[in-house]
């Protein structure tokens, strides 16, 4: 017999009992899932982070407000989410200082309940599908512990019809369960490292845009005087 060759991971995998492959199968599809969208995360967030040093750099460097909005609505597509929350802001603060029947405080709280609407929507699709790597990483191995521990219970039940028990048959069946957990491994570690990482890096930038959104409403509330 080729010991090697049976205890290699696709003979251990292909040897394993039906609901052992099922859990593996499961496993391995999610984890498929949550490094398509850690990378969809990574890229999403890193556009984003761009977009707001770009937008924060030009509102800075002391251009016409005017200008700013009129590039934002003319290029909505392809704006950022603090240039969207401006837009909303500046928009609001216009059509409520046309309408010549409102005093300061109000046209400026509604320029910031305009921004906070537009920040919270913003910040819900970048937090997208982060449940679902924290998910993966929280149930990832106990789906494992499960198709190893019914895995055990199959190679023991198998050994009832065994005379002589021995590490030799003992060892295949016990290696088999295994496999699943370090799968559940596998899945969960990279989606919790990622759901760490993202989560930081989301809250720096919400931060970020809270911050904008204060600093905006006292530039409307000087334009008031």
């Amino acid at each position: 017999m080729n010991v090697t060759q049976d205890m290699s991971i696709l003979s251990l995998i292909a040897n394993a009992s039906l609901v052992v492959k099922l859990v593996m199968a499961l496993l391995v599809g999610v984890s498929l899932m949550s490094w398509y969208w850690i990378f969809r995360k990574w890229f999403a967030i890193r556009v984003q982070r761009t977009k707001t040093d770009r937008f924060e750099r030009d509102f800075w460097s002391g251009g016409d407000l005017v200008a700013l909005y009129q590039s934002a609505r003319n290029d909505r597509h392809n704006a950022g989410s603090l240039e969207r929350i401006f837009e909303a802001g500046f928009g609001e603060f216009n059509k409520l200082r046309g309408q010549k029947t409102h005093d300061a405080a109000s046209i400026v709280d509604g320029a910031r309940r305009a921004m906070r609407a537009t920040y919270q929507r913003e910040l819900d699709d970048l937090e997208a599908h982060l449940a679902f790597l924290a998910s993966v990483g929280s149930v990832s191995p106990y789906v494992g512990l499960f198709g190893t521990v019914w895995g055990i219970m199959h190679a023991f039940r198998g050994l009832g019809n065994v005379g002589q028990a021995t590490l030799a048959t003992v060892a295949p069946g016990i290696a088999e369960a295994l496999v699943a957990t370090a799968i559940g491994l596998f899945a969960a570690i990279p989606a919790v490292v990622a759901y760490n990482r993202y989560a930081h890096d989301i809250d720096r930038t919400a931060i970020r845009w809270e911050s904008f959104m204060e600093e905006f409403s006292n530039i409307l509330q000087r334009q008031m005087r």
